[in-house]
């Protein structure tokens, strides 16, 4: 099992890191929501928790409990600048289906 990052997003994630300072990670879960039943969640991880899977790609740490590493597993995470609008984008070789807006997924 295994989530990885490319360099633009590792790049992105450390400067949002320094930035709020005190964090020992990124956690990476998924939520239910949407029209299609699933939603990438991101957000500081202040402690690892006892069942977390640990995964270090570029320097960064990232954290994923057991539960949501079932949808991430093989997803690699970019950060990207298309025209005016820049963010994160999740590379997942689970995904079945998106909804039209790209908020949800179904695997």
């Amino acid at each position: 099992m295994a989530i990885t990052l490319t360099e633009n997003a590792a790049e992105r994630i450390r400067s949002f890191m320094e930035q709020r300072g005190e964090c020992v990670a990124l956690r990476l879960a998924v939520k239910t929501t949407g029209c299609s039943g699933m939603a990438y969640v991101m957000e500081y991880a202040d402690v690892i928790e006892d069942d977390d899977v640990l995964f270090e790609d570029h320097g960064v740490k990232l954290v994923v409990n057991p539960k949501s590493l079932v949808y991430l597993d093989g997803t690699e995470l970019d950060f990207a600048r298309e025209g005016l609008n820049e963010g994160f984008k999740f590379n997942n070789p689970n995904v079945k289906d998106m909804c039209g807006c790209g908020e949800s997924f179904n695997v």
